[in-house]
């Protein structure tokens, strides 16, 4: 079994140091940390953490809470706040959030495992109480009027994500909002879907045409995100 990823997002690099190394020896796989809103969002695109532990002060205009806000609509993954500031504002700030754990400095290696432990228990518990998809060999299962309907991977043609939805666009022109996140399908979809954007995927199997900037996709012009440009034109193999 895999270790859980865990971001660290920390602007103390001492601090995110020793938490790196305490998740280490407690069995997690804790990511280079980073400092800043930036960076976090960067870090969880690419390299898809199951959790994220997010110091509220961060470098930056931006600070950990609202990095947490955009992790709730974007990332659907479990957060755990990190401050030396426990503040009322702060506080006030923070539990608008509903966070799982709420870790003040100092902290031991106990509760740090708790809260983890804590933290990924109900992330899934609630997954599976508002699961609306699932996959069975070449097919999603997608929850519509109570009832689960099949949507072959054939028949897709990219996926959009639209806030805390996403939409399947299929060959017959029919669209499935799905209460999700492009990180949790990429992983369900076979090697004909690639992501072109932070807010694409899309099926090579209909690809008709190609450049620097979008793909053609039956007809559906879709733009090509610059982050992503680069390993795009490797899989078609051009330029």
């Amino acid at each position: 079994m895999s270790k859980v990823k865990i971001a660290v997002v920390e602007d103390e690099k001492i601090f995110a140091d020793l938490l790196c190394y305490s998740l280490d020896k407690l069995g997690y796989n804790p990511l280079k940390p980073v400092a800043s809103y930036e960076e976090a969002i960067s870090l969880i695109e690419n390299d898809n953490p199951d959790i994220a532990m997010l110091d509220i002060q961060l470098i930056g205009e931006k600070d950990g809470i609202d990095l947490a806000w955009k992790i709730k609509k974007d990332f659907n993954i479990p957060f755990i706040f990190l401050t030396s500031n426990a503040d009322k504002l702060t506080i006030d700030r923070a539990k608008r959030l509903n966070p799982p754990a709420y870790l003040v400095k100092p902290f031991n290696e106990k509760e740090l495992y708790t809260s983890i432990e804590i933290a990924l228990y109900s992330h899934g518990q609630e997954e599976n109480r508002k699961k609306t998809n699932f996959v069975i060999k070449d097919a999603l299962f997608i929850k519509q009027d109570n009832i689960f309907r099949k949507v072959k991977f054939d028949d897709i043609l990219f996926i959009k994500s639209d806030h805390i939805y996403i939409e399947i666009n299929t060959i017959d022109n029919h669209k499935y909002l799905v209460r999700d996140s492009l990180n949790e399908y990429i992983n369900k979809l076979t090697k004909d879907f690639i992501r072109v954007q932070r807010s694409y995927i899309v099926n090579l199997v209909y690809l008709q045409a190609i450049n620097n900037k979008f793909v053609i996709i039956n007809d559906n012009q879709i733009p090509i995100g610059k982050n992503y440009r680069d390993e795009i034109m490797k899989i078609v193999e051009v330029g």
